[in-house]
């Protein structure tokens, strides 16, 4: 019977080094007789404080009492003395400061998710209420984002190896023994599981792990390509709207708790092409907003062309913050996405906290030469004023949806080329964007199944001419920019370039520090221009660097206590 569900436990495995790791060290530190603490830990069996904990029966505050009173009457019994300033809580809170997540076994996790398997926590756990119970409920959190299941022990009045809380999870995953996998680093909890027929494996050194998970599984793991970050399903994410003025709203989704990110995509996209960020910001502890940008899909498309302009985007986020009650954020962008941020940092810099962009530069706005004139002169925008003249790119793109997207979102690799490359040179000439690419292109690497088809869904309901619209503000933008030519950005920023990038070249962002005094940079060479969807975790890598360096978020002014 195939195999398609895998459990893990979580500390000594998921999380580590576990608690029995801690208890030693608070040991040595307070110079106790080796396995002084897991004694009063376990003393009891079943009975123990630790089991009633494990069980629910008591909180880990309680917990922490009952060891107190027991670490007392032990060292009272073995003429032990305890340091005077002595208290288990210090292994719990070492646990909590020093642990960290097993990087190598999430991402195994994840690449068994992609592959079809159902993935799951199965812990014994407590019910925190410490004063370090943040910590707890951000591991939690956590795993719930990245697991189809999380189950602790605390919750269902029964703790491993008791077979109940393993026919408990069969239920929950709908699986039968035979097709579960079990990682457990305590030999006594896989006993159980592998008398009623999963398959177990007792995880000691994660190489290891990993081969003896990839013979079981049949999924390549120990591989040197860069794993995909677990991404974000429409159906389960929070979603939001935010009505700016009548007849205008923003759609937006967000995820996790801290300072705000708000992440501006890009043509032709969605929220959905920050799939594999935003859970990854906010893992970072971030709060992260990814907006559906004005003219696509849930958000409104009003056909005033004046609607897209450059201004009109940056007034309409502001509204958009204030009635989210954010005074200040962090702006990221790409593609169109990028050229917001740059503009927001320029004309409501009080708004930004920080600014990224990725692929788009920032040049300020030249009084000598017409905008126009520039952009002619540049034969790669050439499809640009192919866009200006409304209803005809949008005759051509919104034909088959399907195959215009197919066309324009591919990565650079070169099993994911077609035959006929994107050209933007001599569009207008050709009497085409998509002229020559074949009638039912195949789906891209980057863009596919259930994700290409929400793209499809957003632009059947949106259309193209909002997205369009953007494109046809080339001299009001222009105009708009020149107001603020002399201006600096002056909060930290980033600029990520990805060196296949065919129209946003990465030498079109040399000498930005003259603008930017605060500028770091990233560049992927490996990359095209859909650099969110191609080096995914490149990326993510390069931002939370980036935003971990940022300076410390201020605390907001008291100015009402009304």
């Amino acid at each position: 019977m195939a195999r398609r569900a895998v459990l893990f436990d979580l500390g000594g495995v998921l999380f580590g080094p576990g608690l029995q790791h801690f208890l030693g060290s608070c040991e040595r530190d307070c110079a106790l007789p080796r396995n002084f603490l897991q004694k009063v830990l376990f003393a009891g069996g079943s009975d123990s404080a630790y089991a009633k904990a494990m069980r629910g029966q008591i909180t880990l505050s309680q917990l922490f009492s009952e060891m107190e009173e027991g670490c007392r009457q032990h060292a009272s019994a073995s003429g032990i003395a305890l340091p005077p300033a002595f208290s288990v809580t210090r292994a719990f809170e070492e646990m909590a400061a020093k642990g960290t997540v097993n990087t190598p076994l999430l991402q195994a996790a994840r690449v068994l998710r992609r592959n079809g398997f159902k993935t799951g926590v199965l812990t014994n756990n407590w019910v925190d209420d410490s004063a370090g119970r943040l910590f707890t409920a951000t591991l939690m959190n956590l795993l719930h984002r990245h697991f189809d299941l999380v189950i602790e022990s605390c919750r269902l009045g029964v703790q491993k190896p008791d077979p109940k809380i393993y026919a408990y999870a069969l239920d929950a995953l709908r699986v039968k023994p035979q097709e579960v996998i079990l990682l457990d680093d305590i030999g006594e909890n896989l006993k159980p599981a592998r008398e009623m027929g999963m398959a177990t494996v007792l995880v000691r050194d994660i190489e290891t792990v990993l081969k003896e998970l990839e013979e079981l599984s049949g999924v390549k793991l120990l591989t040197q390509e860069e794993p995909l970050p677990t991404a974000c399903d429409p159906s389960d994410v929070t979603h939001g709207y935010v009505p700016i003025r009548p007849g205008v709203q923003l759609h937006f989704v967000e995820m996790g708790h801290g300072p705000v990110i708000c992440l501006c995509h890009g043509f032709p996209e969605s929220w959905l092409s920050w799939r594999y960020q935003i859970p990854a910001l906010a893992d970072a502890g971030f709060r992260v907003i990814a907006l559906e940008m004005k003219g696509y899909g849930e958000s409104t498309a009003p056909p005033d062309i004046k609607e897209y302009s450059q201004e009109q985007i940056c007034k309409d986020l502001v509204v958009f913050l204030d009635k989210l009650g954010i005074p200040q954020t962090v702006l990221v962008g790409h593609d169109w996405g990028g050229a917001v941020v740059w503009n927001m940092a320029l004309f409501y810099p009080e708004r930004v906290r920080a600014v990224a962009s990725l692929n788009t530069p920032y040049r300020p706005a030249d009084p000598a030469v017409d905008i126009v004139e520039v952009m002619k002169a540049h034969p790669t925008f050439d499809y640009q004023f192919y866009f200006q003249e409304p209803g005809v790119a949008e005759a051509e793109l919104e034909k088959d949806i399907g195959r215009t997207l197919k066309a324009l979102i591919r990565s650079t690799r070169p099993e994911d080329r077609l035959p006929f490359t994107l050209n933007f040179f001599g569009v207008r000439e050709r009497g085409g964007l998509l002229v020559g690419f074949p009638e039912t292109p195949p789906a891209s690497q980057i863009l596919h199944g259930p994700d290409l088809q929400y793209y499809i869904q957003r632009f059947e309901k949106s259309g193209f001419s909002g997205p369009l619209n953007w494109y046809r503000n080339m001299r009001p933008n222009w105009r708009w920019a020149l107001s603020a030519k002399d201006r600096k950005i002056t909060m930290p920023a980033l600029m990520v370039t990805a060196g296949k990038d065919m129209v946003l070249r990465p030498s079109m962002s040399k000498g930005m520090e003259e603008w930017i005094p605060q500028l770091r940079r990233g560049h992927i060479e490996e990359c095209g221009h859909w650099i969110q969807m191609e080096r995914p975790a490149a990326l993510n890598r390069i931002l939370v660097e980036w935003l971990e360096g940022l300076p410390p978020d201020t605390p907001l002014p008291k100015i009402s206590r009304l």
